[in-house]
């Protein structure tokens, strides 16, 4: 029942920062901005290593939880990757420069 639980809280954090489609009518970035050689718009855009450090520790935690039986580093590794990739994919996703 204890794993049930901790698997259904991590899939409930997982779904709201799964990242939205930008919309096509306006930008929603603030950020700095400057016009290149050939007249293209450019951008700072976040590269996404804070979001993967902070999701491979969280996957890393919530994972070794779920993982109960043995060794628990199969969980726990599995969770650090799935949380890196997550967490990158998030940070990377916040900052649209069109």
């Amino acid at each position: 029942m204890r794993t049930l639980v901790l698997a259904l809280t991590a899939a409930t954090l997982t779904i709201p920062a799964m990242p939205t489609p930008a919309s096509a009518h306006g930008s929603s970035y603030h950020g700095k901005t400057w016009r290149d050689s050939q007249g293209r718009l450019r951008c700072k855009r976040p590269n996404g290593t804070t979001g993967l450090i902070v999701g491979a520790a969280g996957g890393a935690l919530i994972g070794r939880a779920i993982d109960t039986r043995g060794e628990r580093a199969t969980g726990t590794i599995l969770g650090a990757a799935a949380g890196a990739l997550v967490g990158r994919e998030v940070e990377r996703s916040r900052k649209r420069c069109r």
